[in-house]
């Protein structure tokens, strides 16, 4: 038994996001059907950090375990005649034996893209804020504030059983490439909805022109429920690049 790791991308519109559920459509269980079809037998995968309900991936990862004699090269093409047309497999790579996608990463990069115009084309895969009053400087004196380690319990969803919310920051950029606003954000690990939490929040200080020092008082507060916190569109937000060490490749 060989352990295999996918680069896989998608188009989250028509997805409940990405974990398995009883009866909604997951990009988890579309995967998992067509690798279990191709091996002939059920096959699970771990993911690199699961993603919410219309959330897109350029580059996400997942590990399985395969029996089947077969190249890398072979597997993906057979496990992409599988799959339906918004979920895509870019390459196949053997992995170490106890290699794990989520444990092992040790840098993930999200990328939320925030367009000036809604067309027919893009309103699933931007995200706009009409009533929103963009202030680019303010917005990019916000960024270093959340840049190192911090506890981000102020901007996750609340779960019960996670008793660690620290997160290392190491890039916060914002760009305007006329079009659109691209923010992208990379760290070690990212909590539930922390990434739109964060960008809805700088939107949010943007719009009321409040002084970004803010950020520091709602980071030590550990507590969302406060009106400056928002959750940012989930068509907007994309899981860009996930990196892993080099000696867990084979």
């Amino acid at each position: 038994m060989k352990r295999y790791l996918l680069r896989i991308s998608y188009d989250g519109n028509a997805f409940c996001g990405w974990q398995s559920q009883k009866e909604d459509r997951t990009v988890q269980q579309v995967i998992e059907n067509a690798l279990s079809e191709v091996a002939k037998k059920s096959i699970k995968i771990t993911c690199a950090g699961r993603t919410d309900a219309g959330v897109h991936a350029l580059r996400q990862y997942a590990n399985f375990d395969f029996n089947q004699d077969m190249t890398t090269e072979q597997i993906k093409f057979a496990l992409q005649a599988k799959l339906p047309a918004d979920v895509s497999v870019q390459k196949v790579f053997t992995m170490i034996e106890d290699f794990d996608a989520r444990y092992d990463a040790i840098s993930r990069t999200y990328k939320y893209l925030l367009t000036k115009q809604r067309t027919p084309f893009n309103r699933y895969y931007k995200s706009f804020l009409p009533k929103k009053n963009i202030r680019k400087k303010i917005i990019r004196n916000c960024l270093p504030f959340f840049l190192g380690n911090h506890d981000f319990t102020s901007f996750s969803k609340y779960n019960p059983d996670l008793n660690n919310c620290f997160c290392e920051i190491t890039q916060l950029n914002f760009k305007d490439t006329g079009t659109e606003y691209i923010f992208t954000i990379s760290a070690n690990r990212f909590l539930h909805n922390m990434v739109r939490r964060i960008v809805g929040t700088i939107i949010n200080i943007s719009h009321f022109e409040l002084k970004p020092e803010i950020i520091r008082d709602l980071i030590a507060a550990k507590d969302s429920n406060n009106n400056l916190i928002e959750t940012a569109p989930s068509q907007g937000l994309y899981l860009a690049e996930v990196e892993y060490p080099k000696d867990k490749f084979i």
